[in-house]
């Protein structure tokens, strides 16, 4: 059986055709073919390119950074008990953030929003490791997790002290000694 000639520019203008609309050339009567190992409901990952994605990317690192800025200019004190607690968690809730702020400008295609995620991560994982490692034995100097109670001052001893006669004193060396 003899082949009958290819038509060339019928085919191409078909891949044209497709490639503009987007979609995969599918023969008569079957499925679009896909790539091996792809499940059927993975859809292709495209980064989205509007306003809104680019604002609210560079809203979450912005949130990040500010919260890495409040933290390392901590108003209060965080040496121990509560303070520390409420530092820790302001350093959970910035590790959070920025997360969330890498994960948007990973998925979003935005290379210096996601250096800069990861710079907010990292200094943040350091402020919180400044607090924590002293206090789990990994540093020169132990801190504690709980401040010490203070005891109130207890009211002067009602025995009177004992009295300190010259010959329960021992005398010192080279000194003149009394009868």
């Amino acid at each position: 059986m003899p082949e009958q000639p290819r038509d060339w520019d019928r085919e191409l203008a078909d891949i044209d055709k497709v490639i503009a609309s987007g979609g995969t050339p599918a023969p008569a009567g079957k499925p679009a073919p896909r790539a091996a190992g792809v499940p059927p409901s993975a859809a292709p990952v495209r980064a989205s390119s509007g306003k809104a994605a680019v604002l609210g990317t560079w809203f979450r690192v912005v949130l990040a950074a500010s919260l890495l800025s409040a933290l390392v200019v901590w108003p209060f004190p965080k040496w121990c008990g509560g303070g520390l607690a409420l530092f820790l968690a302001s350093c959970g809730l910035g590790v959070i953030t920025s997360l969330w702020a890498t994960g948007a400008s990973w998925s979003h295609r935005r290379g210096f929003a996601h250096v800069l995620g990861l710079l907010t991560l990292g200094g943040t994982l350091v402020l919180a490791g400044l607090e924590v490692l002293p206090r789990i034995g990994y540093a020169k100097e132990a801190r504690t997790w709980l401040c010490a109670v203070q005891t109130p001052a207890l009211p002067a001893a009602t025995a009177p002290a004992p009295a300190v006669t010259p010959t329960s004193v021992p005398a010192a060396a080279g000194a003149p000694q009394t009868p």
